[in-house]
């Protein structure tokens, strides 16, 4: 029995070993059937890309020959455009007819004052302007902007700038804002306030020093900012300048920055003016020397503290005398956060050596103008602006006047806006 159980064991065990093999042959059988069909497939796609590779090449052979040689392309540098609007809404104890016809003695006289900006009691398109930068190869950036008021369109700037000149230096080219003292180059929506310091106004107009000429400037190669600048202009600005027989206007200036601990900021800068103006029909030599200090403390990632002042003393020919003349702003800003400021703003003429006979009946003296600001910047590219003003600066209809404004303004910046200088 023993014989027979063994036997069948063995038996069965055998059989149970060939139905196995047999399964792993028929296995071994697909898979060489799987790898021939793929072999197939692969010849196949083999012969596809030779034929794709040689429809590409005969393309390439019939199509027109392309200039390599070059990887200049023109779209890159498309320019960038921002479009400007300023407005304003005025309550002024001064009737309209009156305020255009402000004079401020020794500086403007009667009728002669520039309005371009808050002109009217009332409401007040102050202006559209159209902003355009690109820069136009590897050595040339060009600039322009477009100033267009109610009744006039004109050219508030159109230069161009090198970018690749060696040691640190930059030249410009064409009509330009002076880099004259702190607030000069700046445009008048980049302001803290509405209004130019009356210093700047009675020495250069509401424009400032803004005309056709050549500028060159140079960075030092050191840890602490210092930037030094010459400029040649034509001279046209008619309150300091304005001899117009040749060119007349040379610029210099000295701008340096340094930081004190993490959080405080200081800028300053010294700057002077030579030209030559043509009151009463002769060729007069005026000098015109500025000093100006910024202080910004950082207080937040969006709050700040900025302490800007400016003096500017003008000795300006006229004829047979030198009229001196001075005066100077200073102004507080506090920046809460990303949306609102809030700012006081002090002018005052502190020098004014000058023929003042025709104000013999008027008090000429303590020549200031206070003025407080709230700001509310909603996004980076809009701002409101609420300001008061007390002006004691101007001669209304030959008096002294004592001038209170209340201004709401607001300015729009849409397109590709830069950044404003520090």
């Amino acid at each position: 029995m023993k014989k027979m159980l063994y036997l069948s064991l063995f038996t069965c065990g055998s059989l149970l070993a060939g139905e196995d093999l047999d399964a792993l042959k028929e296995q071994i059988t697909q898979q060489q059937l799987t790898v021939q069909k793929l072999k197939t497939q692969l010849k196949v796609l083999s012969k596809r890309q030779i034929q794709i590779q040689q429809e590409q090449k005969s393309i390439q052979a019939s199509a027109p020959a392309v200039n390599t040689s070059a990887s200049f392309s023109q779209n890159a540098y498309l320019p960038d455009i921002a479009l400007i609007l300023n407005m304003s809404a005025v309550s002024r104890d001064v009737k309209n007819s009156d305020y255009e016809n402000l004079a401020i003695p020794g500086f403007i006289d009667s009728g002669n004052a520039e309005l371009p900006f808050n002109k009217d009691k009332g409401f007040n398109l102050n202006y559209a302007e159209i902003a355009m930068h690109s820069v136009v190869d590897p050595y040339f950036a060009a600039f322009a902007v477009f100033h267009i008021e109610p009744s006039a369109i004109e050219i508030d700037e159109a230069y161009v700038q090198t970018t690749s000149l060696p040691y640190a230096l930059r030249v410009k080219t064409g009509k330009f804002k002076s880099d004259f003292g702190r607030i000069n180059s700046q445009h008048q929506h980049s302001w803290n306030f509405e209004s130019m310091p009356i210093v700047y106004d009675a020495f250069f107009g509401p424009e400032g020093i803004s005309d056709a000429g050549i500028q060159l400037q140079w960075v030092a190669p050191t840890d602490t900012y210092l930037m030094a600048g010459l400029e040649a202009m034509q001279g046209t600005n008619d309150q300091s300048f304005g001899y117009g027989e040749e060119n007349n206007l040379y610029i210099g200036y000295v701008k340096s920055s340094v930081d004190v601990g993490e959080y405080l900021s200081i800028f300053g800068g010294a700057s002077i003016a030579h030209g030559q103006n043509n009151e009463n029909n002769m060729k007069n030599s005026t000098n015109v020397y500025g000093a100006d200090l910024t202080l910004r403390n950082q207080l937040g990632s969006y709050s700040a503290l900025v302490w800007q002042s400016e003096y500017l003393y003008r000795n300006k020919g006229m004829g047979s005398r030198k009229d001196k003349q001075a005066g100077l702003y200073s102004e507080l800003i506090y920046q809460y956060n990303n949306n609102y400021s809030a700012g006081v703003r002090y002018d005052t003429i502190t020098k004014n050596d000058t023929d003042l006979s025709s104000y013999t009946s008027i008090d000429t003296n303590n020549l200031n103008k206070y003025t407080t600001m709230l700001e509310y910047k909603p996004f980076p590219m809009s701002r409101l602006r609420l300001s008061y003003a007390f002006d004691r600066t101007k001669i209304i209809a030959g008096e002294r006047k004592d001038i209170h404004e209340f201004m709401i303004s607001l300015n729009i910046a849409a397109g590709a806006h830069g950044a404003h200088n520090y």
